[in-house]
């Protein structure tokens, strides 16, 4: 009976390991489940949380757009972009000044290259904006700062009334050449005086549209000195007609133009039309060449680029 009892002694103890191990292997499968089961708990917290922060960083980018370096200038009020620059922010971009002598803040492109310190009055390069806009639309600018725009005629008063300021006028065609024409003592009065346009001598390479002096009849009927600024729906040009109208877009006409920088947008360069009303500066490609960019900008006549003189003619 000796060999049979042990066997079933044996047997018993492999049974109750046996049963313990079910057992724990039980307890391990519902702890397994558990922590299963939190896994996707965390892992659809996490999802939660990562789609919270993106919307987060969403929200934090299109504050930026619209109020982009605010924070810095706030406190300080600049008064232009050349004082943005000097004060150590290099980077071209949107930035809030407050002019001597405007009624509140503004936001405004600075132009950081070519020395720096530039603040961005027109900007054209691929015809999404509309140029042909009202008096009140030029008045207050329009367009987006980032892109193609006006900054406002109230503005430009505000800004070259405070100093003598030049303005610096880029100019590219459809083949990708580039050329200038800059201004000393570029100034445009208030809105009772029709936001007049008055400048001095001229520098460059694109051609001295603005005063048409080295075609001196053209000068007298389509030079720019002392004109009034004129809209579709405000005519304070000298022409029988009416230059905004038919040239589609406000400007300081004359009977009507060596330069039109507001013009209908042609994507191709040349164009044909009743009038020439394209992105004219007639000295370099004619008044039948509507040109691909065209960016305006002021600075102050006496700004201190820190660049040498090498360096700004290769930035030219």
């Amino acid at each position: 009976m000796r060999g049979p009892s042990i066997a079933l002694l044996t047997g018993l103890i492999m049974t109750a390991a046996c049963t313990q191990f079910l057992k724990a292997s039980d307890i391990c499968s519902g702890e397994l489940a558990q922590l299963r089961e939190q896994e996707q708990l965390l892992k659809r917290e996490l999802q939660k949380q990562e789609l919270l922060l993106r919307r987060l960083q969403l929200t934090s980018q299109q504050d930026d757009m619209n109020n982009p370096r605010s924070e810095h200038v706030q406190d300080t009020q600049y008064t232009d972009c050349s004082q943005v620059y000097s004060s150590g922010f290099k980077s071209s971009g949107l930035y809030r000044i407050k002019p001597s002598g405007s009624p509140s803040a503004v936001n405004v492109y600075c132009d950081m290259t070519e020395g720096g310190g530039w603040t961005v009055l027109q900007r054209r390069i691929n015809g999404t904006e509309t140029f042909n806009r009202s008096w009140t639309e030029y008045k207050d600018g329009f367009g987006d700062l980032n892109a193609e725009f006006w900054l406002g005629n109230d503005n430009l008063h505000f800004l070259t009334t405070q100093g003598n300021y030049s303005v610096k006028i880029n100019l590219e065609d459809f083949d990708g050449h580039q050329r200038y024409a800059e201004y000393k003592n570029f100034q445009v009065a208030n809105e009772k005086d029709y936001y007049r346009l008055t400048f001095g001598d001229y520098v460059g390479t694109a051609g001295d549209a603005l005063t048409g002096s080295y075609q001196v009849p053209e000068a007298k009927w389509a030079g720019h000195q002392s004109m009034k600024f004129s809209t579709y729906d405000q005519d304070n040009d000298n022409y029988r007609g009416n230059c905004a109208q038919e040239d589609k877009g406000g400007w300081w006409f004359n009977k009507c133009h060596l330069a039109n920088l507001n013009g209908l947008y042609y994507p191709n360069g040349h164009y044909s039309a009743l009038t020439d009303d394209g992105v004219v500066w007639y000295p370099w490609r004619g008044w039948w060449y509507s040109l691909k960019t065209s960016v305006m900008k002021l600075r102050p006549v006496d700004y201190k680029t820190g660049l040498t003189n090498d360096q700004i003619r290769v930035s030219l």
